[in-house]
């Protein structure tokens, strides 16, 4: 069994990427921002497990016709106990759902942290950015908050172009940076 648990699926979701997506909450986070929207969330065994049928409900519903992706937030995406799970759901999106892209959310710092030698760099995290269109990396800082930003909640939040800074080897912005 997982040890994954899912706060919350939103389905039809359209604030956290662009179109209509599937947003996916994970439990789970060491990162602990001041001011965090989602506290629950800290706690990795806070919501429901994560089972066969979590990942059949994420899969059917991201099937349908509307959907632009897969949006995964928590918590934190990048501890390292979600991250063996996640990207068991991502190899199966990107084989069966080819032209759905993947977001994610995450406090951590793409080139600091996600990186060999990051401090939440595994064995996984290089396959989860292969498959990961837009991250949207750094903590929320509560004094830097600004609710005009689209899909960030503060100025120090960036929205990576994962699949350019791959690539490149240097961080690419997303052109939907404000």
């Amino acid at each position: 069994m997982s040890k994954l648990h899912i706060g919350e699926i939103i389905t039809a979701d359209c604030a956290n990427g662009i179109g209509i997506r599937v947003s996916v909450f994970v439990s789970g986070c060491t990162n602990r921002c001041k001011g965090c929207f989602q506290p629950q969330t800290w706690d990795f065994e806070y919501g429901e497990p994560y089972t066969v049928q979590t990942e059949e409900l994420i899969v059917n519903e991201l099937s349908k016709s509307y959907y632009n992706g897969l949006t995964i937030l928590g918590g934190e995406p990048f501890e390292p106990s979600n991250q063996r799970e996640i990207v068991k759901l991502i190899r199966r999106i990107s084989k069966e759902l080819p032209d759905r892209n993947i977001w994610i959310y995450t406090g951590f710092t793409y080139e600091k942290d996600l990186v060999p030698g990051g401090c939440r760099y595994i064995e996984c995290t290089d396959e989860i950015l292969d498959h990961t269109s837009i991250l949207v990396d750094g903590r929320f800082v509560e004094e830097l908050r600004n609710l005009c930003l689209k899909f960030k909640g503060s100025s120090n939040q960036r929205i990576i172009d994962v699949k350019k800074t791959r690539e490149t080897g240097k961080i690419v912005l997303s052109e939907l940076n404000d």
